[in-house]
């Protein structure tokens, strides 16, 4: 609604970020359209880039960073400037257990398509793309360490952002902390978590920091 609302045209194509790819690459072949990446381009690699300079820039002595992981664009672009600036920082990519396409296809070896399920880090389902072109070699070559949380976990890590941190955030920006807390990371020692978002729908948020066992695979 809010895209709609700055005059843009909405189209929703299938039940999935694959499915949709494929309406978008047949209006690109078909009308000439130009399609912007989300994650496999190197402009939007570079730009979130940034991130990693910034925080070694404000904290140098960081040791490890844990980094939300999707289609591997914000993960490869953070790694990349991070490691240049300090090759011994440890870098993890997070994602969730339900789905994650890129830890499936580093895993095969090759870009892989997964099932999206429900989650409450729904913005980091979706594919990596069939014909990727950068994300998926960065994120093999650049990261340390790969994790998977489970959605008690990451309900856990948006709790905790609201209660001791007084932050609202959506579940893909809660699973840095969501690891931390379970216990998953070794020896983090000096550790940034990057938290990526807020869109969550308030219903929701108040039913989960209010305590309230949420399983979205049953709803």
């Amino acid at each position: 609604e809010g895209i709609r609302a700055q005059g843009a045209e909405i189209c929703i194509s299938g039940a999935s970020q694959d499915e949709a790819q494929k309406e978008v690459d047949r209006l690109v072949s078909e009308k000439g359209m130009t399609m912007l990446p989300p994650f496999d381009h190197a402009d939007i690699i570079a730009g979130q880039g940034t991130l990693g300079l910034e925080i070694l820039e404000q904290l140098p002595e960081t040791d490890t960073l844990l980094v939300p992981l999707s289609g591997g664009g914000l993960l490869a672009g953070v790694a990349l400037a991070a490691k240049s600036i300090n090759p011994a920082i440890r870098v993890v990519g997070i994602s969730m257990e339900r789905g994650c396409a890129m830890i499936t296809s580093l895993q095969e070896g090759k870009p892989t398509a997964v099932k999206e399920l429900p989650t409450l880090a729904d913005s980091l389902g979706g594919g990596i793309g069939q014909n990727n072109q950068y994300t998926f070699d960065m994120c093999a070559d650049l990261t340390d360490d790969f994790v998977l949380v489970n959605e008690a976990q990451i309900a856990d890590g948006i709790r905790a952002a609201y209660h001791d941190d007084q932050q609202v955030i959506e579940g893909a920006a809660a699973v840095g902390i969501a690891a931390l807390r379970a216990g998953l990371i070794d020896n983090p020692g000096t550790t940034v978590v990057l938290s990526t978002g807020c869109n969550i729908d308030m219903d929701l948020h108040k039913r989960i920091v209010g305590g309230e066992d949420v399983d979205l695979m049953a709803e």
